[in-house]
């Protein structure tokens, strides 16, 4: 029987590109002020309060987080007392993670060397909590492809959180604009072919040398989103977004505790970052 082949088939280059850049990524990453990995190993967790308060305790439950880079926020879920899994497509990550993991005490963390697509194929478990986070979407180019393979590890009765930057914000432009200057550049809704833009070091330190020149992402809106979820099987519970941003984006400003918002004063308001619950029926 011939099978059309999947978004990922048809972007397996720009994929493999991305898992290289990762990869190299990785070693920059392990010494960055951007992570602190040093804090890290001292105690403590990477998780965001809110985070914690929308999922509840996690003591005890199983945990699956999928695109884990190196593991510093599965590992946090491992310190808040659940039985966790990683899986990211970079060997270079999971390797760290593993001895990360070793290191702080967690010898039964588990972390796995794969692409979303293929998880299935390497991972038969199913879990009480399936998570991701924070500028993992982006680097997938079929949604859909991405919310069966969630939807396939999540135990029924088990749920799935996502907490992730909002499609409205990767729609504007980001580099080189003033704060508050709000330039649509990008599209909203998913794109088959991807946006390749030049590599300058890593998010976590520009000045870094690294041998890769590209990095190709996806967008994907709302709407896709949360459809290709229901359409996977889930209940959507809770869907927020929220005025900041994880991380510095130029249009923004740096606010008190951390995150990134729209300057003081600007007219009107915009979601910027958005978490979403989802429950497995029994």
């Amino acid at each position: 029987m011939n099978h059309e082949p999947s978004a990922s088939d048809l972007n397996q280059p720009f994929l493999a590109a991305n898992q290289e850049l990762w990869d190299e990524w990785t070693a920059v990453h392990e010494t960055s002020t951007f992570y602190d990995l040093d804090g890290f190993r001292a105690g403590g967790v990477r998780i965001k309060p809110y985070e914690i308060e929308e999922i509840g305790p996690v003591d005890g439950l199983t945990v699956l987080h999928l695109q884990c880079h190196f593991g510093i926020d599965t590992l946090s879920w491992a310190r808040l007392g659940a039985r966790v899994t990683g899986a990211d497509f970079s060997p270079a990550a999971v390797a760290l993670a593993q001895r990360l993991a070793g290191d702080l005490g967690f010898p039964e963390a588990r972390f796995i060397q794969s692409t979303i697509d293929k998880l299935p194929e390497v991972l038969d478990d199913k879990f009480d909590l399936v998570y991701t986070s924070n500028g993992v979407l982006g680097w997938l180019p079929d949604i859909r492809d991405w919310a069966r393979v969630v939807a396939y590890f999540v135990k029924p009765g088990g749920r799935f959180y996502l907490t992730e930057i909002h499609p409205v914000a990767q729609a504007l432009e980001n580099e080189d604009v003033a704060p508050g200057e709000l330039r649509l550049q990008y599209p909203y809704w998913e794109h088959p072919e991807p946006l390749t833009f030049p590599v300058q070091g890593s998010y976590a330190d520009p000045t870094a040398a690294v041998r890769a020149t590209e990095e190709h992402g996806w967008d994907h809106g709302l709407g896709e989103i949360v459809t290709s979820l229901i359409e996977a099987g889930l209940e959507i519970r809770t869907l927020r977004e929220y005025p900041f941003v994880n991380w510095k984006l130029d249009f923004l400003t740096e606010a008190d505790d951390g995150t990134w918002r729209l300057p003081p004063g600007t007219t009107g308001e915009l979601p910027l970052f958005f978490s979403i619950l989802a429950r497995k029926p029994v």
